[in-house]
């Protein structure tokens, strides 16, 4: 084998369908485009959605609703849950880091107390939000809540 012998497989290159070049090659006439109609026709391009004059999907499916563009979404973290954390990892004080570094929250997530469970020890609470019920466990258990 040397370099002006070498050819491809059998098989494996296919040549040009060549439209539109007389009877002989199979292709001539209507070039493949069938008779009649928009698409036979030179300089034809279609609208983006266009389904042939019928009622385009887009259309057809109804919108409704709306998203709010000023909607806050908060992690809600219960009581009972920082009550575990601090009592795990020792803690009087709890910030929203360390819920991050316990994997309660993510990266850049509000986070908002809510009142589901105890409070036993005087705990220091920061976070984005409370709800009331927290907010006044977290006092009369002789804690502080600190709104970040």
């Amino acid at each position: 084998m040397e370099l002006h012998n070498l050819q491809p497989a059998p098989g494996s290159n296919k040549g040009n369908k060549r439209v539109g070049r007389g009877p002989g090659s199979g292709f001539g006439g209507t070039s493949t485009r069938g008779h009649k109609g928009a698409k036979s026709r030179s300089g034809y391009s279609h609208k983006v959605g266009f389904e042939g004059g019928q009622m385009p999907l887009q259309r057809r499916v109804p919108k409704f609703g709306f998203k709010n563009i000023n909607r806050v979404e908060y992690k809600a973290i219960n009581l009972d849950a920082l009550e575990a954390l601090a009592a795990a990892a020792n803690l009087t004080k709890i910030t929203v880091d360390d819920l991050r570094q316990a994997g309660l929250v993510s990266k850049n997530g509000l986070v908002k107390v809510l009142g589901n469970g105890a409070v036993t020890k005087a705990l220091e609470i920061e976070a984005n939000a409370f709800s009331k019920s927290a907010e006044e466990a977290i006092t009369a258990a002789g804690g502080t809540v600190i709104k970040k």
